[in-house]
């Protein structure tokens, strides 16, 4: 599951980066989200990533351009902007859903060291 973890992780890192929205979104979903397997995430998670994968191929490509690309393309400025807010909540899913598994580490307690004579304030 920690492969999901980073693949949304690398695609926020795109969205957060330079360039063009449409051009960010376009590589964010291509090089990081296109080959996650809806049915290895967790059920709540479904739903948004179909939304998302629908989004992201809803337009017919033209002259040899990708369904991504086209779709991104013909997106208006609120469209981009839910897909972006998709991807975010889906990233935060996966820390919520998948990340819940891994085991925290003990934290260690050390004793309370005495307060050197020269901090503590003489009344």
């Amino acid at each position: 599951m920690s492969h999901q973890i980073d693949s949304f992780a690398a695609a926020m890192a795109v969205l957060a980066g330079n360039g063009q929205i449409k051009q960010r979104l376009v590589s964010a979903y291509e090089d990081n989200l296109l080959d996650i397997d809806d049915d290895q995430l967790p059920i709540p998670m479904r739903q948004t990533f179909a939304d998302l994968k629908h989004l992201m191929y809803r337009v017919s490509p033209l002259n040899g351009e990708g369904p991504i690309c086209a779709s991104v393309r013909k997106m208006s400025p609120d469209e981009t902007n839910q897909c972006a807010q998709l991807m975010v909540e889906l990233y935060g899913s996966a820390i919520r859903y998948c990340g819940s598994g891994q085991k925290t580490l003990p934290l260690a307690v050390e004793e309370k060291a005495p307060v050197p004579p020269f901090l503590v304030k003489s009344g």
